[in-house]
């Protein structure tokens, strides 16, 4: 995710003090960092869904991408379809606080969103990657050096 602010700033301000100012409130500050929710959809997700998607569309299987409620909510509107004839679930999740006192935030499903996947641009030539096989062949040579 990209953000929009200044995190350097607050950050240095804590360090000169930071058993006294580990407390601070620095949301209505000029420059607090938020979401760039337009410089991550198009810098990173799209591209991540043509062409990686890609990949995964030529070998026939699905995509999921979990997003945020707010970020999803920023992207153009998708056209659904049908569960059985989509290329990707939207797994669209909210933040909200725990029920008990002084817990932790969680993520909660909010709904499930079903597309297909999107075209590439006119003129941009999508790789195939390699056949699935060689590729789980890969991923398993990986694991069984992890596991041993």
């Amino acid at each position: 995710m990209y953000i929009s602010g200044n995190v350097r700033n607050p950050f240095e301000h804590y360090m000169e003090a930071p058993a006294k100012r580990g407390g601070m409130d620095w949301t209505t500050e000029e420059n607090y960092p938020r979401p760039d929710f337009l410089s991550s959809s198009r810098k990173r997700l799209a591209p991540q869904l043509i062409f990686k998607g890609g990949i995964i569309n030529a070998w026939n299987k699905k995509s999921a991408v979990a997003l945020d409620k707010s970020f999803f909510d920023t992207l153009p509107k998708l056209p659904e379809v049908p569960k059985a004839e989509a290329d990707i679930a939207w797994l669209i999740y909210d933040l909200k606080p725990q029920e008990k006192v002084g817990a932790h935030y969680e993520f909660v499903l909010n709904r499930i969103v079903f597309t297909k996947r999107p075209d590439a641009p006119a003129g941009v030539e999508l790789k195939k990657g390699e056949p699935l096989e060689k590729f789980e062949r890969h991923l398993i040579c990986g694991l069984d050096e992890v596991v041993v």
